[in-house]
C-alpha cells in the first residue's frame, strides 16, 4: 500500500463513499506495478538501514510505523524474492564456569514481577572469535526495558571484565538501593570483587539454578541477537576494530533504534522514554508458587532494601538449595548468602 499518513484504508473508503473491495480492485488494476515497486524499494530501504538485521516481521513494523499498511505474508514474499531474509548462523558456546567453591546465592529473580526500571538487571558472557584470537563479552541489561546499560569487552575471563560492565551500569543509572542483579553461576559472578562491589552500592545478588539458562533468558536473547545480526555478519581483525563496531551496535543501533517484539516494536530506549514518571517510584513484587515437594523455610526477617512486597512465606523446590548456602538467618547484610533454617522435623506447619 502507498503512504497512508495516519487514516486507516477503513477510513478513507468511508470519507470518500466508496467500498474496500472496491478500493482493493481498483488498486490492483490501475497501479499494481508502481504499488509493488514502491513497497519493495521502502523494504529494502528499510533493510539495508538495518544492515540487513531485521526479518519479515520487524520490517513489517517498521513499514507501519511509516504509515503504510501490509501484511506481515508479503512482506516475507517480497524479502525472500529480493534475497533480504535476515541472516542466521550457528549458535556460540557457554563460557560460565559454575564448578567453583565460592558463594553462590538465592535465586529471586524468578519470582518477580517488574514494575520499572532499576528493579532487575540481568548479566552474561559470550566470546566472540577474532581472526587470531577469542575475545569475551560482559553484558548487563535492565530486565524490564531490554536495554544494555553496562558492558566490556577483553581478552580475559577474570573477574575484573565484569566487574568493569557493572561499574558502567551503575555510573549510567545510578540505581537506588534495592536493585536486584541476577547472573548464572559462574566464578566471576561470584567472586569477591564482584561481590564488594554490589554490596557497595545496595545491590542484592541473584543466581540461576544449576544447568537452567532459562533463567537468565532476557541476557541470552540479546546475544543471540547480538551474534546473529552483528557478530556473525561481519568480519573483524582486531580487538579495537570490534570494540568501535560494539559500541556503534549497542549504543547507536540497539538501545536506540532496533525495535523490539516485547516492547511493542519500540526501541529500548524508546520504551522508557514511553514510561510515565511515576514508573520510576514503582517497587516490584515477589511471587512464590507452591509445589508437592518443598521446604517451608521459617524466615526469620523480611529484607528491607529488597524493593518487594512479600505476600507470604516462600515455598521452594529441593533443586533451589545449593551445597553453597549457609544456614544463617536471613537479614539484609546476608540476604543473597542467606539460607533459612527449616525444621527437617515436622515438614509443612
Amino acid at each position: 500500500m502507498p503512504m497512508q499518513g495516519a487514516l486507516s484504508v477503513d477510513r478513507m473508503c468511508g470519507l470518500t463513499g466508496v467500498s474496500r473491495a472496491g478500493f482493493y480492485r481498483w488498486l490492483a488494476e490501475g497501479e499494481p506495478d508502481f504499488e509493488e515497486m514502491e513497497m519493495r524499494a521502502t523494504i529494502q530501504t528499510i533493510a539495508m538501514e538495518h544492515n540487513r538485521r531485521y526479518g519479515y516481521r520487524r520490517i513489517t513494523a517498521e513499514l507501519r510505523l511509516r504509515g503504510m499498511v501490509v501484511n506481515h505474508k508479503r512482506v516475507a514474499r517480497l524479502m525472500r524474492v529480493d534475497n533480504l531474509l535476515a541472516v542466521r548462523r550457528r549458535a556460540f558456546l557457554s563460557t560460565t564456569d559454575s564448578a567453583h567453591d565460592l558463594e553462590v546465592y538465592f535465586n529471586l529473580a524468578a519470582r518477580m514481577r517488574l514494575t520499572g526500571i532499576n528493579q532487575l538487571w540481568v548479566a552474561d558472557l559470550t566470546f566472540i572469535r577474532l581472526q587470531n584470537e577469542f575475545v569475551y563479552l560482559a553484558l548487563i541489561l535492565d530486565a524490564f526495558s531490554r536495554k544494555v546499560v553496562g558492558w566490556a569487552l577483553g581478552r580475559s575471563l577474570s573477574a575484573r571484565l565484569p566487574t568493569a560492565a557493572l561499574r558502567m551500569a551503575i555510573a549510567d543509572r545510578k540505581p537506588e538501593p534495592g536493585l536486584v542483579h541476577h547472573s548464572d553461576r559462574g566464578a566471576q559472578y561470584a567472586s569477591d570483587e564482584y561481590g564488594r562491589l554490589l554490596e557497595q552500592h545496595g545491590i542484592i545478588p541473584s543466581m540461576s539454578r544449576p544447568g537452567n539458562p532459562y533463567d537468565n533468558a532476557r541476557c541470552e536473547s540479546f546475544i543471540k541477537t547480538l551474534k546473529y545480526e552483528e557478530i556473525y555478519a561481519s568480519e573483524y581483525q582486531t580487538l579495537e576494530h570490534l570494540q568501535a563496531n560494539l559500541e556503534m551496535f549497542i549504543e547507536g543501533y540497539y538501545n536506540r533504534r532496533r525495535l523490539h517484539s516485547a516492547l511493542g516494536y519500540r526501541s529500548p530506549e524508546a520504551f522508557e522514554h514511553s514510561l510515565p514518571p511515576t514508573a520510576a517510584q514503582l517497587q516490584a513484587t515477589m511471587r512464590f508458587s507452591r509445589h508437592e515437594e518443598i521446604y517451608r523455610p521459617m524466615w526469620d526477617s523480611v529484607p528491607q532494601g529488597l524493593g518487594a512486597s512479600i505476600a507470604a512465606a516462600p515455598t521452594h523446590r529441593l533443586d533451589e538449595f545449593p551445597a553453597g548456602y549457609s544456614s544463617a538467618s536471613c537479614t539484609p547484610a546476608e540476604l543473597a548468602s542467606a539460607s533459612p533454617t527449616v525444621d527437617h522435623s515436622g515438614g509443612d506447619k
